[in-house]
């Protein structure tokens, strides 16, 4: 399921407990294969040409990085939802770096992500990620990988 996420055109892909080495991946991934990028702002460094700017104000990019989506106050998270619903063609990474996994049914957001890859590390020296497909707010597929450190 990761391989297929980096190989998207388009869709909504909401990374949560802070997954800095998977985000940078992924936007590298589209980077190479000639996206243009546009983030909030970087929290990692990315290989490559990224525009920084509000997705809300910029024209017409590839692919979209937003920084803490469901951490936005009430009247910015209106303004995403409508912004995504307007999106659905384009490719939106949404980086967050609280960690919401099978608690993602409490948040609004579900109604827009179609993947959700939930970053754990955990103290006993292993991370676990936790991959999601959802359509219409429900996991629809799910896979759980772990790596040893």
């Amino acid at each position: 399921m990761l391989r297929e996420i980096a190989e998207l055109e388009s869709g909504r892909v909401l990374l949560t407990g802070g997954p800095k080495r998977l985000a940078r991946i992924y936007l590298n991934a589209w980077i190479r294969r000639g996206k243009a990028v546009l983030a909030e702002y970087l929290p990692f460094q990315v290989e490559g040409e990224v525009f920084i700017g509000s997705p809300f104000e910029s024209g017409d990019f590839d692919v979209y990085l937003i920084v803490n989506p469901i951490s936005k106050s009430s009247v910015e998270k209106e303004m995403l939802y409508t912004w995504l619903s307007k999106h659905s063609n384009r490719l939106v990474l949404l980086y967050e770096s609280k960690y919401i996994a099978d608690s993602i049914t409490r948040y609004r957001i579900r109604q827009f992500v179609d993947y959700l890859i939930a970053y754990k590390r955990e103290t006993v020296g292993f991370e676990r990620i936790e991959a999601m497909r959802l359509k219409g707010g429900k996991v629809i597929g799910r896979k759980t990988y772990v790596r040893r450190r």
